[in-house]
Order: structure tokens, then sequence, then C-alpha cells
């Protein structure tokens, strides 16, 4: 795990890291250098993805992408954190299409647009007469949909 971690540090020193123990590593990147952390991840160190996930937080919406090192047993979060204002990061479904369904969830429930994906058609609300301005994964869903009606 520590020769991936300072490959990591040489390639993104602009990141914030933060071992959260000894097979955890959390790397916080800008949201422009996303696509680029997650090709030297899983192209040039060879991990698979977890999965993604997304939460709303005081500070803006976090966007993970979680890889796993199977080799090492390392377990690796790219974090980005996209301000409420301004809810967008690149979307990797174009180069990597596991991450398709997953951008598409975020999209939905927490309502962060990920310019470039190839399809952002609703995964769990499409068949339903759910109000699309509706994203029950944000803080702020209750106040929300009471306003509009819920």
């Amino acid at each position: 795990m520590r020769e991936a971690e300072s490959k990591l540090r040489e390639r993104f020193p602009e990141a914030d890291y933060h071992r959260h123990n000894e097979n955890r590593l959390y790397i916080r990147v800008p949201r422009e250098r996303l696509t680029d952390a997650c090709r030297f991840l899983h192209q040039e160190r060879g991990m698979r993805l977890c999965i993604c996930t997304g939460i709303d937080t005081r500070e803006g919406f976090e966007v993970l992408y979680h890889f796993s090192d199977d080799d090492s047993g390392g377990l690796y979060t790219l974090k980005v954190v996209v301000p409420k204002d301004d809810p967008q990061v690149d979307s990797q479904a174009g180069w990597f299409p596991s991450t398709d369904w997953i951008e598409r969830e975020m999209h939905e429930l927490l309502g962060i647009d990920f310019p470039g994906h190839p399809d952002m058609q609703p995964l769990l609300t499409s068949d339903t007469d759910w109000n699309p301005d509706w994203k029950p994964l944000r803080r702020d869903y209750e106040r929300r949909a009471e306003k509009h009606g819920r």
C-alpha cells in the first residue's frame, strides 16, 4: 500500500491525504483532477472500483470513488467536494462503464450533475409520478418536498 500511496503523492501533490488506518487511504482531489486520479488508480495501478457514493454535507456534496488494491488489501477513496450552488463533476462513465449507474443514482437522488455522462436517464423513479425536483438524499429534502406538496 505504501508504494501506491507514494506514487499518488508524486502524481497528485495538490491532493489532501488522510490515512484512516493501515489499509485505508482517503485522497481529496480537486474536481478537475478526478478523471486523472481515477485513471491512475484503475488503469495504471490496476485497482478495482468497488462503489461510488454521494453524501450531502454542510461543506457541499461529497462524491467518492472507492477503489480496492486486491493485491495489497488496500482501499483508496478519491473524494471530491462540490459546492451546492454548482453541484457537478465530470462523469467517468464514458471511459469507465462501471460508474454509469451509480452516477445516474447520485444525479437522481442528490441532484449532482455529471457532464459527459452518456445517458442520464433516471433509474429508480423512471416509472413513477415522482417530481424530478425532489432529491431524497439531500439534507433539505423534507423541507423542500413539503413546500412542493409532497
